[in-house]
């Protein structure tokens, strides 16, 4: 090939090339344009320390360190201090059923019905048996009455005597044991009627009419709702703090209730996959909690300092939260980093020192007037 042809196609490879570049750059540029990449969002926060102002616009405030008491929560159950369930002591199958879930109980409601027919049964021949054996034993004490007067005029021989001496005894001891046969059969038809050991209320029955129950197997459990308490694991670095008898605050989270509560146990061992031990808090409770429920004590620290100024003078920039910090009359924009809110105030975590001055624009402290009012 000439050498003429091939330098005139690497010029036209070479311009195609360049053009293809100079589109590519082009559509870059613009859409990074488009995208706003050459326009600042927010001012350079290395040149907001040294923007002043001529005059201060406002409310001063002074940045002040209060204490707060510092606390720790302790997640934990809201257990009944007293809770019970109530098995079966027979087999049979229930007759009636006198309750339902939530339902208040009085001590000695009677819950649970269960079929006693046979018991009934053995009840009157125990009875029967009792009848017989008083009749044994009188029978026995006339005769040996009558013995011992026939022994005295010796129409009888002591040896005979004696014989009558122990039926006595013997139907005495018969009448005592059918006695008692009779107590047992009373007693075990006792439990054929279910009552309440406490006033309280139905967590949930087990059992409905016509089902056959065995010996063991839970009825009803109850608790009682004027009695509750928080059992929480608390870690033992914390539970070196807390005292029985102490008392304690407790968050009912699912109320958003509040209350005091006194520590009524600290099992003294810890657990060994949480080396936690066991805190019991009980005391006056709000109405509306039930077993079961989430809840967390709040265990009292040492009281800590925490830098404050007012909510409203800070304002927030994109992502900057920014001040005015007063210096000789003038202001000057500073950054600064906010944490915990108490009432009015909001916490400093940096950019600010106890004791600098900050304003509070006009607007602002109108607006926070206005609210409060």
């Amino acid at each position: 090939m000439h050498p003429k042809e091939t330098l005139r196609r690497w010029s036209k490879l070479l311009s195609r090339t360049a053009v293809a570049l100079m589109f590519v750059v082009g559509v870059t540029v613009l859409l990074l344009w488009l995208a706003g990449t050459f326009v600042p969002k927010v001012p350079n926060a290395d040149a907001l320390p040294h923007s002043r102002h001529p005059e201060v616009a406002g409310r001063i405030e002074t940045v002040r360190l209060i204490r707060i008491p510092r606390e720790e929560s302790a997640v934990g159950t809201i257990r009944a201090v007293h809770e019970t369930t109530i098995g079966s002591k027979l087999m049979a199958r229930v007759m009636e059923v006198n309750l339902k879930a939530g339902q208040h109980v009085q001590a000695g409601e009677v819950l649970v019905r269960l079929d006693d027919a046979d018991l009934r049964a053995k009840l009157e021949q125990s009875l029967a048996a009792v009848t017989a054996a008083e009749a044994a034993h009188l029978q026995a004490i006339s005769d040996e009455k009558r013995y011992a007067g026939l022994l005295k005029s010796n129409a009888v021989s002591r040896q005979d005597y004696e014989k009558t001496a122990t039926a006595v005894k013997s139907s005495e001891a018969e009448l005592r044991r059918a006695r008692e046969i009779v107590k047992e059969v009373q007693a075990t038809l006792d439990w054929a009627t279910v009552r309440s050991p406490m006033a309280g209320t139905v967590i949930d029955k087990k059992v409905d009419v016509g089902d056959l129950v065995r010996p063991g197997q839970m009825l009803v459990s109850l608790f009682d709702p004027k009695r509750m308490q928080l059992v929480s694991s608390v870690r033992e670095s914390l539970a070196q703090r807390l005292e029985v008898g102490q008392e304690i605050g407790v968050e009912i989270e699912g109320l958003g209730k509040h209350c005091t509560g006194t520590i009524s146990e600290i099992v003294p061992e810890a657990q060994a996959a949480s080396r936690a031990f066991q805190v019991k808090v009980t005391g006056p409770c709000p109405t509306g909690i039930y077993t079961g429920m989430f809840a967390r004590m709040q265990i009292p620290l040492e009281e800590e300092d925490v830098l404050v100024v007012p909510r409203v003078a800070v304002r927030n920039v994109g992502q900057l939260e920014l001040v005015d910090v007063v210096d000789s009359g003038h202001t000057s924009r500073r950054a600064v980093r906010t944490g915990r809110s108490f009432d009015a105030d909001v916490e400093v975590l940096s950019g600010l020192q106890a004791g600098e001055q900050v304003a509070v624009p006009v607007k602002q402290d109108k607006r926070s007037e206005g609210s409060h009012e």
